[in-house]
């Protein structure tokens, strides 16, 4: 098991900086590529849901059924 590196400790990765300046910023970053995904995801179900909202809005305004149907005897 790895024991874990002090932030003024020169970086496990072989840099030669020490670990603050190198491997311990790397960490808490989230690559662009997974940040564009995450915001598409997130806008598709802000669409989705709006788009929901609104035809359950129509679906109490509007009749479903064609024009001078009825629905039963």
């Amino acid at each position: 098991m790895t024991a874990a590196v002090g932030r003024n400790e020169p970086c496990s990765c072989g840099s030669g900086k020490k670990y603050k300046h190198c491997c311990a910023l790397k960490a808490g970053k989230t690559p662009w590529g997974t940040r564009v995904v995450v915001g598409l995801v997130a806008l598709m179900l802000l669409i989705g849901a709006i788009v929901m909202l609104r035809s359950i809005d129509n679906l109490n305004d509007e009749p479903t059924g064609p024009r001078g149907a009825t629905f039963g005897r």
